[in-house]
């Protein structure tokens, strides 16, 4: 009988061996042509052989959303979840296999609205789980209602007079849950891009980057204004550990700290010297708070990794939990000669019901 293809062990690989290629499957890409969602692929597909991870050691998980076809496109072990719910599916394998290398895929819409609840726990715990959170600031799959990320006034299919509501901040709210790892990259940056998503691969607990996405059919140029290559130098401030915050063709403007009013304000250098620029600390959650706050027109806009912390991981505490109490239960078990643990089998062949002590 031919073995089922589903049940087929993944074969071993040689980390130090992997190239760009042997992370690519073979189904047809389904995005429309000049989706950003191409880049963001091309860029993972490229960063993770350099991780020297064996591929049958990661695994991709999405939710719903034109973002979530990404596993498909992964020559690794993968999952298609259901909308908003990828966070419990991602905290499930790395509970049961916490020496997985497991990311999750996931958009505006999909975390931010029905999955908002999850992704929050999924933050807190820290969980060492890598969450890439593509941001087109619409819904692309459903063609074209605002999304929480929308900014107010927007005009779609849903809202023909404008949306109401502020739009959504993914920074402020990975920041306000309590994340270790909180980045933001852009999918027409593919250097920025791949720095960003090494050093999230390399963070041990929940890492979270907010991906500016294009959406060319749906939502075109959203993000332009900010990223184009001409003005990006302007309108963006590239966070670097222990550097001063400037920005400008030739790095003339930077960001100050306000101290009264406890908010981050441009300066130019010459004017107010090199000193009073403020240099970037990662591990400052209150300072990344501010740099949340930051959007244009009013201020460059922060990219880059804007914190960072080291504190125990989820599932590393669960383990060592889980391992002690095999212990202690083991000398228990010695000192007092109780009969031994019944298995689930004997438990489910012992009769209709069961008395519980």
């Amino acid at each position: 009988m031919t073995p089922n293809p589903l049940y087929q062990i993944m074969p071993a690989s040689d980390p130090s061996q992997l190239d760009k290629k042997d992370f690519q499957s073979d189904q047809d890409i389904r995005w429309c042509p000049g989706c950003g969602d191409y880049s963001i692929l091309k860029q993972v597909q490229s960063v993770l052989p350099t991780l020297g991870v064996p591929k049958e050691d990661i695994v991709v998980v999405s939710g719903i959303g034109c973002s979530s076809r990404f596993p498909y496109y992964m020559n690794t072990f993968g999952l298609h979840t259901i909308h908003g719910r990828a966070p419990a599916v991602v905290s499930g394998i790395k509970s049961l296999r916490p020496e997985l290398s497991v990311w999750m895929i996931t958009g505006d819409g999909d975390a931010l609205s029905i999955g908002g609840n999850h992704l929050i726990h999924l933050l807190r715990r820290n969980m060492d789980i890598k969450v890439l959170l593509f941001n087109n600031r619409i819904y692309g799959l459903t063609k074209g209602q605002y999304s929480p990320t929308s900014e107010q006034g927007k005009r779609t299919k849903s809202t023909p007079l404008g949306s109401l509501e502020e739009p959504f901040n993914p920074l402020r709210l990975a920041l306000a849950a309590g994340a270790s790892f909180v980045a933001r990259s852009v999918d027409v940056d593919p250097k920025h891009l791949q720095t960003t998503l090494k050093a999230a691969a390399a963070h041990k607990g929940t890492a979270l980057i907010e991906i500016f996405q294009n959406c060319n059919i749906f939502n075109d140029g959203a993000f332009e204004p900010v990223t184009q290559r001409k003005t990006r130098a302007d309108r963006q401030v590239v966070l670097q550990a222990g550097e001063p915050l400037l920005f400008g063709a030739k790095r003339e403007r930077g960001l100050v700290l306000n101290h009264q009013k406890l908010c981050f304000e441009t300066a130019l250098v010459e004017e107010v010297g090199l000193d009073a620029i403020y240099k970037h600390q990662p591990e400052n959650q209150v300072a990344a708070q501010l740099l949340a706050e930051l959007s244009f027109p009013e201020s460059p806009i922060p990219m880059g990794v804007l914190h960072q912390v080291q504190r125990p991981s989820y599932d590393q505490a669960m383990s060592e939990q889980l391992d002690y109490a095999r212990r202690l239960y083991a000398k228990v078990d010695a000192e007092a000669e109780l009969p031994p643990k019944p298995s689930v089998q004997s438990l489910l062949d012992s009769g209709e019901t069961w008395l519980v002590q």
